[in-house]
């Protein structure tokens, strides 16, 4: 019995495992390994940049969040501040003391118009214990004012007075 040479480290194969054998390359192949680990090191190196950026990213976006919910917050209380100030000069006994302050006085009992133009009811003058004031804007604060009193100096019978001068 002869026996051929096992080929480096393999057993001897029959039939179709030794045809097939034959296709492998019998050395062993020396991929080139540098290329590769540098992809797989710029690879990783590149997913750890990106995850940095991306987490510096969400920080800012958190800082901002925060900025933007406290400014809410304070328009927010500004908000119903003013709502307040408006339902306080809204309120009925406010109007009705800012209307006596102007000089207006409750109306009368009022008269309506049908759709075929009939009067229904009977009209009233506004009961007023004095004369309503309406006076523009500038004048209201003048007729708040006391009018000013003619000047207090005693005249002698002898002067007189030249218009004019």
């Amino acid at each position: 019995m002869t026996s051929k040479p096992e080929l480096k480290g393999r057993p001897e194969l029959r039939g179709r495992a030794a045809r097939l054998a034959h296709l492998l390359p019998t050395g062993r192949a020396q991929a080139a390994r540098t290329p590769f680990v540098l992809l797989v090191v710029l690879l990783l190196g590149g997913g750890l940049i990106g995850l940095l950026v991306l987490n510096s990213a969400l920080s800012e976006g958190a800082f901002r969040l925060d900025d933007l919910q406290r400014e809410t917050k304070e328009l927010t209380d500004e908000e119903q501040a003013l709502q307040r100030d408006i339902d306080a000069y809204s309120a009925p006994d406010a109007l009705q003391r800012r209307a006596r302050e102007l000089g207006m006085v409750p109306g009368g009992d009022p008269a309506f118009l049908g759709p075929d133009g009939k009067v229904k009811g009977v009209p009233s003058a506004a009961s007023a214990a004095r004369a309503p004031l309406v006076l523009a804007p500038e004048a209201l604060a003048t007729a708040t004012a006391p009018p000013p009193s003619p000047p207090s100096t005693p005249r002698s019978p002898h002067a007189t007075t030249t218009p004019g001068r």
